[in-house]
């Protein structure tokens, strides 16, 4: 389809965006699946679809399937591999996690601390304290917003006092 056609579905993406931040929950819902409807391969609106039955709807099925689908028709959009990243976390799909976070990694324009924050969750979920914290150090060093750096610096006290109830001294990987 030649890009002046798509200026349609660009425009009532935006539009979907705009309601989507003043809490116009449904219609924005009502815009993204008639994209769909009307351009399938259109990934943007199914990362919005999937962020919205995530958050707003609580339907993590339906999310995942449009995260999937986003990635597929948009492998090059940053925020869905973000996006979903957080999904699967909440969902404890750890093994799924490591892999979409590998993928993530070489994503151009992807916020690199986001991603390393990431693997420092995928770590702590998986008791492996040591390593989680180093990747929280790491994504305060990769990153420059200072909101970001407060909350991967939280991270880090967190799996801190983590592995000194596990180990009795900081620094320690719990024993097995």
């Amino acid at each position: 389809m030649p890009d002046y056609e798509m200026l349609k579905y660009d425009e009532m993406f935006f539009e979907a965006e705009n309601l989507i931040d003043q809490q116009q929950v449904a219609q924005a819902v009502s815009l993204l699946e008639t994209i769909i409807e009307e351009q399938p391969d259109y990934g943007k609106a199914h990362n919005h679809l999937a962020w919205i039955y995530e958050h707003n709807y609580k339907d993590f099925p339906r999310s995942e399937k449009h995260y999937k689908a986003a990635l597929s028709f948009c492998p090059s959009y940053p925020s869905t591999y973000i996006n979903y990243c957080y999904l699967l976390s909440r969902l404890g799909h750890l093994d799924e996690l490591e892999k979409l976070l590998e993928k993530a990694a070489q994503v151009v324009g992807i916020k690199k601390s986001v991603i390393i924050h990431e693997y420092g969750i995928l770590n702590e979920m998986r008791g492996n304290y040591l390593a989680a914290a180093q990747h929280y150090q790491d994504a305060i060093l990769h990153s420059l917003k200072n909101t970001d750096i407060e909350k991967y610096q939280a991270s880090l006290e967190r799996c801190l006092l983590k592995l000194e109830l596990t180990s009795g001294e900081k620094g320690q990987e719990p024993e097995a």
